[in-house]
């Protein structure tokens, strides 16, 4: 079962356990530079707004009716990330794709996992995803750009502009699994602490793919459980269609959210950026057709274009420490 909880995408297998329940939200963030160096994790800003396409039947492409799901606003050039951290301690395998392109690996979407490749985080290990895995500990960030535009990782790949927004597709633990996971958990005295953790012009076009954009660190982890123990008979999945943030008005008669500071506007107000400190958790190496995308930046300037305003480099001085396992006091979310 899905449904949507304070724009919150909640996935709820009653049927397998009774807390196998996930949330997933979808944090508004700062754009880091696209200038080649390794940023530090920008915080967020607040979830972004998520409705039915279903309650909007009569004003989407019939194509976002075909595929069902939900939508979300984003304004050409913004940046955002999937945050894990707001679910419970049961465990799942999440795979997503941006364009039906997997995030993790770079190949194109099938149902299912894969371990070799691993294809999929694991939750509520992995508390966020900010991007495209393109080397191991490295991620180029995801950014918004009109589909058909070129820049998206769906189209760099294969070179259409078919599907754009998200995909995701989440499968829960087995019950024994969890039981005896929990178990082995309390008998060490540790229950599942893990961290809680520019405006496009009128008449654009209505979808918004997801493309790479500036680099940063962040681990993808390494799966720690036995392959056997998720229920891969168990799955459901979601479609999660962007609008253009103008296009959005249109469809909802709401105003989208406000375009978020710049890097250079949010370091000079002395506000904080993270890093969390992770080096005791073994991280996947990167997607090899990731690794070889181009970024937005670097196809713009093939193209003669400008697709990223404020793309100015930053150096914060206020980076704050995370600890994989803290929880409250200690979060990325509600930083500005």
């Amino acid at each position: 079962m899905i449904e949507l909880k304070q724009d919150n995408l909640v996935f709820s297998f009653p049927e397998v356990h009774k807390d196998a329940a996930l949330r997933i939200d979808f944090q508004r963030t700062l754009r880091i530079p696209d200038d080649g160096r390794r940023h530090a994790l920008p915080p967020g800003l607040g979830s972004f707004p998520l409705r039915h396409v279903d309650d909007f039947a009569q004003k989407v492409p019939e194509e976002w009716m075909e595929h069902g799901g939900v939508m979300l606003p984003m304004y050409q050039s913004e940046a955002l990330w999937l945050n894990f951290g707001r679910g419970g301690g049961y465990p799942f395998a999440v795979k997503i794709a941006t364009g039906k392109i997997n995030a993790v690996t770079g190949k194109t979407w099938e149902n299912g996992l894969n371990r070799k490749p691993q294809d999929y985080v694991v939750v509520p290990d992995q508390p966020w995803l900010d991007g495209y895995c393109v080397k191991k500990g490295e991620i180029r960030q995801f950014v918004a750009m009109p589909l058909g535009a070129g820049y998206s990782a769906e189209e760099q790949i294969t070179g259409e502009a078919e599907y754009g927004g998200i995909q995701i597709i989440a499968y829960p633990m087995k019950a024994e699994a969890y039981e005896r996971l929990r178990e082995s958990y309390r008998s060490e005295r540790y229950m599942f602490q893990h961290a809680q953790m520019m405006p496009a012009e009128a008449g654009a076009s209505f979808d918004m793919g997801l493309a790479p954009g500036g680099r940063m660190r962040q681990k993808i982890y390494d799966d720690p459980h036995d392959f056997d123990v998720w229920d891969l008979e168990q799955a459901s999945r979601c479609f999660v269609h962007i609008a253009n943030s103008m296009v959005w008005s249109s469809i909802t008669g709401q105003a989208p959210p406000t375009v978020p500071p710049t890097a250079r506007e949010y370091t000079d107000a002395g506000l904080p950026w993270f890093d969390l400190y992770d080096e005791h958790i073994q991280a996947l190496d990167g997607g090899g057709k990731l690794a070889d995308l181009k970024s937005v930046k670097e196809l713009g300037e093939e193209k003669g274009d400008v697709p990223l305003p404020e793309n100015e480099t930053v150096d914060p001085q206020n980076v704050k420490k995370l600890r994989h396992g803290l929880t409250k006091d200690q979060v990325r979310e509600g930083a500005f």
